[in-house]
């Protein structure tokens, strides 16, 4: 029997935009929710050494396309280093809902640029990830696909959620993975467990 292997295109793109869209999601329910409290919300953090929520949502935003360039050995943009540097700078100068939105809504519209194998000549390409204090790992593309760029983006994306939940906005794992939908059994059952906001943790 013939295994299909998932490319890294395939595996990349609909995965941040999918998570992409439920912060945008979350976005919408705060918003509607708290509206007077939206811009606070943008400086609140899980524990005092951890990045506010204005940082998350950049940091999710950058990772999104900083592996599409990684993965094809391209330079990254000023632009695009801009949002990290929006990201690290978080706590002093959080922006607006407006601008993070933006961020989102900029690396969609990234993502919906990229051809369906961008990414895919990039599994055995030499990818070194260098961090403060001297710290460099090397890895193949398909290795820092799997062990750094999702998990990275996963960490903010959650970090996000957690935060507005920590909050008290009204949120479960419904507004977490809005996407699964899209592969529900057509059941009363289904639809009537199903209902956002439930199954909160």
């Amino acid at each position: 029997m013939s295994l299909t292997v998932m490319s890294l295109t395939a595996l990349l793109v609909p995965t941040y935009r999918n998570m992409l869209g439920t912060l945008a999601g979350l976005l919408d329910t705060v918003e509607r929710q708290a509206p007077t409290q939206a811009e606070s919300l943008l400086s609140a953090r899980l524990a005092t050494d951890m990045l506010p929520l204005a940082a998350q949502l950049r940091f999710a935003a950058f990772l999104a396309q900083e592996a599409t360039f990684r993965l094809r050995g391209q330079a990254m943009p000023p632009s695009l280093e801009a949002v990290a540097a929006e990201g690290r700078h978080a706590g002093d100068a959080p922006g607006s809902f407006a601008e993070a939105r933006d961020r989102i809504g900029q690396a969609l519209s990234h993502l919906d640029g990229l051809a369906g194998d961008a990414l895919d000549a990039g599994a055995t390409l030499p990818i070194a990830i260098e961090l403060p204090g001297g710290l460099t790992f090397d890895m193949t593309g398909e290795t820092y696909a799997r062990d750094w760029a999702l998990p990275q983006f996963y960490f903010h994306v959650v970090t996000a959620y957690a935060i507005l939940r920590n909050q008290g906005i009204e949120i479960g794992k419904a507004e977490y993975v809005p996407h699964m939908f899209a592969y529900l059994r057509s059941t009363p059952a289904a639809s009537a467990q199903a209902e956002p906001g439930d199954a909160r943790s």
